[in-house]
Formats: structure tokens, C-alpha cells, sequence
């Protein structure tokens, strides 16, 4: 019996043993999140030689580039190289095959893109696509370099990350698996590894006089675009009369002085991905918590003569769109979405669902209601869903537009000054020339008793494409030694409307991933590494450094 027992003792040990081993995993580079910078990182790695693990809180990869951002904000298009380029050719070459295009023929679809042709053949890449079309590219990636990728794995944000000293040994997941690495790359829309690091990020907008800037702080008065009201509409519900109660959606707080700082973050929506074939779309569903009185809003602003509800129905291949927010009152859920960056899993699962019934609901809304002119009904009824997006979610984008949450507080602070280039950026790592764009922040009552936008700013680069430093990818060196974040990197908000661009997140992924490689071939700190060094890997995979 003694015996048995002793055998029955080592064999828990080893199953226990085993079961630990399986649910750890150590390699080179762990890159925590699923969007495109996060693919992007990863093949670079696989190309400098090093093991990298993908741990993807997303079933999907690629983030908004796959999730229904298939207009792309691309500025200037010539300082886009590196992987990200070849992500768009590699979007070319898939439309070179006639066989892609079901539902319209190519050259029905015309070239209309953003601030450069869709489909650029002389460089042969393409800027606009549909998001099955991204998602597979990401997924080419994945297979071709033998990535491995583990999905639905969410970081444990209490207890997950260890530590020691200044250098993270490993992070686990809430299903209690384990990887460790020497290098971390943070390649989420929340900044979630790095908060949990205990690496310094804000959240909000900065006082103008934090950085000496003009755009970043509360900007009542200022109108850009054409977000914002301009009719006087009253916000009550019996218009004129306050007593009556605001109407959904109006904030009844003060909005801040001018130039103020405030905890405020951009509106988010999705991307929604419509079609106008028969064959290929789906009416717009009824929300079972549908309610009209949601949209009295823009029942006014109907009202009062306004007529551009399809002006973001921006065109991409196959009768399809890439739907976004326009107007004072369109798709962005302005105001709420204040707690997402900071809020538990649990509270950012309702937050996301509070934007898809508010989406929902307006595109019933505009369909259906008889507020709503006869002639939008009549060309609403025109579009639906496309059917054959998003097949597994309802046809609904998988991934919110999560414009900004926390940013970090590094080495290296990119402001509206760096975008506008007026000081001097020694360790470029990439480029940036997209307008400073930041989504309304908030809607409020003015003193005149109207409804009002607030924090929707377009400001175009002075000198044009502008250089972002390195040191906006690396966390000070007292705080955490061994991780780089390219996408909630060091910014101000203002600049971060300007960087926030998908092209972007996959050139500082790429970048990041390049870094990483050096820090751990050196034996040193991602703080450390020699720019000389750096930049001669950076342009030997062709990212472009500079206009000159």
C-alpha cells in the first residue's frame, strides 16, 4: 500500500507538472492584442528571427482594419512603407482577380478613395477594401509565417502581469495561461498590458497649457468639419422649454472653459459595412430595446433642412460601404463612453453594447420612422447590411471604433508640435500626415438654450508628413524596461487624432517589433537601444523615415 501510494503521490506530481507546462508558453517577443500593428509586429519578429506568440483577447485579427475601416485614412500615401505597404498590395492583388468581384464589375466600381485613388496601379497597392478581405490578409500573414496565435485570451488585469524589478517576466490570462517573454509589445486599442505594468498613461484630454497647445483642451466655440448644429434646435423635449427635461443624449453638465482640461474621450461607433444589392443586403432590424424618442434629435435637425445623411456612405468594392459617422447628429454615441478606457471587462461588454443598440436604432430610425423625410426613407431602403460581412456577429462589425483611450505617458511625448513639425525628432521610427482629427467629445447646452457639439476638430499638419520618435514607443526607463507600446504610444490627444490612423499602428508595430529584436540580440533595455542600430534596420525593411 506504501508503494501505491508513493507511485500514485509521483504520478499527480507529473500530471501536475504537465498541466503547468501546457499552460505556459515562453518565446522571444509576447504580443498581447489582435488588431493590425499586433500582426504587423509579429511577422516582423518571425523576420528577425525571433519566437513570438499573438495573445489576442479577439477571435478576429486585424482590429478596425478588418473591422469595417475599409476607407483609409491615409494622408499622404507616400510615407507609407514597410509591411504596411505590402499589406495594401497585398489588398491589390487580391482584387487583380476578377474572380473577387461578385457582386459589381471592376470597372463599375470606380477609384474614389481618401486623398488618393482606391486602386493605385502604378505603386499596385489598394487603399479601400471590404473587411473579409483584410481579415484573410492578416490571416495569410498568420499561416505564411507559421505565427502562433491564441484567441479569446484576456490579460488578467489585477494579477496577470509579473514583474521584476523594472522588467516583466510574464503575463497570464484569465484562463490562467501563462507567457513569458524577454520583449512586450502592447498592441491593444485600451493600453491594458501597460496600465497593468504600472507604466504612466492618461486619459482625456490635457489642458492646452500642459504642452503649450492650441487644439487639445475643450474647444467651446470652435466648429470644424460639419459635426455640429447649425440651427438653433432646442435640446428639451418640449422644445423651449427646460422644465420639460433634456432630450437623449444632451448633457446637462457645463462643458469646460475653453482650453480646459477634462476626462473626456472622442465618441466611438462602429464601421458599419452596408450594400445596395438585392442579393446582398439585410433590411435593418428592429431593436428589441428600440426607442424613437432616441432620435428627436435628428428629427429636428430634418426639421430644419438638413440633407446629409449619406454623405459618409463612403463606397468601397462590391456595392458595399464603409459607413461613418456625419453630421451633428450620425453614428458616433457622443458622451458615452467616458469609463471605457479604465472600465472592467464586464462594463466595457455593456458599453459596446449600449453603441450597437444606439446604431441599430438610428438605422431603423432612418429607415422607418415618419420623422424622417420621405426621400432619406426612400434611399435608405436601398441599403441594408451586407450579408455577407461579419457572418458569425449578425453581420454587425466585431470590433468598436475605440478611437482613443489611454495613452502613455513615455520617454517621449508627441504633441501637436511634432505633428506641425516644429521641433526636431531625432529617433524617427515612422511617419505620420493624417489632419488632427478628433470626434465630437461631448453635447451640451449653450447659454442661448440650444443644443451644441463640442471636441470635433480637423486641423491639416502644417509642414505635411511629420516624423514620430521612438521614444513615444518606449515607457520610461524607471517604470518597465522591456516593453514597447506602438499603439497607445506617448501622445497628447490632439496629436493622437493625428496618429491614431490604421497605416500608422502597422508601421510603430513594425517598428516596435524591429526594436524589440535589437533590445534582445544586445542583451539590453528597449530604452537603450542605439538609434544607429535601429534606423539601419528600419530602412532595410523599408520604412520610410523622412520627406527628403
Amino acid at each position: 500500500m506504501k508503494y501505491l501510494s508513493f507511485l500514485l503521490a509521483v504520478l499527480s506530481l507529473i500530471n501536475s507538472s504537465c498541466s503547468s507546462t501546457d499552460n505556459a508558453h515562453e518565446v522571444d517577443i509576447v504580443i498581447y492584442g489582435g488588431t493590425s500593428a499586433a500582426v504587423i509586429a509579429a511577422v516582423q519578429a518571425k523576420q528577425s528571427g525571433k519566437s513570438v506568440v499573438v495573445v489576442s483577447p479577439d477571435k478576429h485579427l486585424g482590429g478596425l482594419s478588418s473591422g469595417g475601416l475599409g476607407f483609409t485614412d491615409t494622408g499622404d500615401k507616400s510615407v507609407i512603407g514597410g509591411l504596411a505597404r505590402d499589406f495594401y498590395h497585398r489588398v491589390y492583388m487580391h482584387y487583380a482577380d476578377s474572380a473577387t468581384w461578385r457582386w459589381e464589375r471592376r470597372e463599375d466600381y470606380g477609384n474614389r478613395g481618401q486623398g488618393t485613388p482606391a486602386i493605385d496601379g502604378d505603386a499596385r497597392t489598394m487603399w479601400i477594401f471590404e473587411p473579409h478581405v483584410a481579415e484573410q490578409v492578416f490571416e495569410d500573414y498568420i499561416k505564411q509565417y507559421g505565427i502562433e496565435v491564441h484567441r479569446d485570451e484576456w490579460l488578467n488585469r489585477e494579477k496577470g502581469v509579473e514583474k521584476s524589478g523594472d522588467r516583466i517576466v510574464a503575463i497570464t490570462t484569465l484562463d490562467g495561461n501563462t507567457y513569458r517573454g524577454k520583449v512586450f509589445i502592447d498592441a491593444t486599442y485600451e493600453g491594458d498590458l501597460m496600465a497593468a505594468a504600472g507604466v504612466s498613461y492618461h486619459v482625456g484630454r490635457e489642458a492646452n497649457n500642459v504642452y503649450d497647445e492650441k487644439w487639445n483642451g475643450v474647444q467651446v466655440g470652435v466648429l470644424h468639419h460639419r459635426h455640429w448644429f447649425a440651427s438653433n434646435i432646442s435640446p428639451y423635449k418640449v422644445p423651449g422649454d427646460s422644465a420639460s427635461g433634456l432630450l437623449y443624449g444632451v448633457s446637462p453638465e457645463f462643458p469646460g472653459d475653453y482650453g480646459q482640461g477634462d476626462h473626456r474621450v472622442q465618441a466611438y461607433c462602429f464601421r458599419m459595412c452596408l450594400s445596395n444589392h438585392p442579393d446582398n443586403r439585410i433590411a435593418f432590424p428592429k431593436p428589441d430595446n428600440y426607442n424613437p424618442e432616441n432620435y428627436e434629435l435628428l428629427a429636428r435637425v430634418f426639421a430644419s433642412g438638413w440633407r446629409e445623411t449619406f454623405d459618409k456612405f463612403d463606397i468601397i468594392p462590391n456595392r458595399k460601404t464603409d459607413t461613418n459617422n456625419h453630421g451633428p447628429f450620425s453614428t458616433d454615441f457622443i458622451g458615452m463612453n467616458y469609463d471605457y478606457p479604465e472600465a472592467s471587462y464586464e462594463r466595457r461588454r455593456e458599453i459596446i453594447k449600449e453603441h450597437e443598440d444606439y446604431q441599430k436604432g438610428l438605422m431603423y430610425f432612418l429607415a422607418n420612422d415618419q420623422k424622417v423625410p420621405a426621400d432619406v426613407r426612400a434611399e435608405m431602403a436601398q441599403w441594408g447590411l451586407a450579408a455577407d460581412e461579419f457572418t458569425d456577429n449578425g453581420n454587425w462589425p466585431h470590433q468598436l471604433y475605440v478611437r482613443e483611450a489611454r495613452r502613455m505617458v513615455g520617454r517621449y511625448v508627441m504633441t501637436e508640435h511634432d505633428t506641425f513639425s516644429e521641433r526636431e525628432i531625432i529617433d524617427p521610427v515612422g511617419m505620420g500626415s493624417y489632419a488632427l482629427d478628433s470626434h465630437n467629445v461631448q453635447r451640451y447646452v449653450t447659454d442661448d438654450g440650444f443644443v451644441q457639439n463640442e471636441g470635433d476638430i480637423g486641423v491639416s499638419p502644417k509642414g505635411g508628413a511629420y516624423q514620430i520618435s521612438y521614444g513615444s514607443l518606449v515607457p520610461k526607463e524607471e517604470e518597465c524596461t522591456n516593453l514597447l507600446v506602438p499603439v497607445c504610444l506617448s501622445s497628447s490627444h490632439i496629436a493622437f487624432g493625428s496618429i491614431r490612423m490604421e497605416p500608422v499602428f502597422m508601421i510603430l508595430g513594425q517598428s516596435a517589433a524591429l526594436a524589440a529584436s535589437l533590445a534582445i540580440d544586445q542583451g539590453i533595455h528597449v530604452q537603450d537601444v542605439s538609434y544607429g542600430d535601429l534606423e539601419s534596420q528600419l530602412l532595410s525593411e523599408k520604412q520610410v523615415l523622412s520627406k527628403n
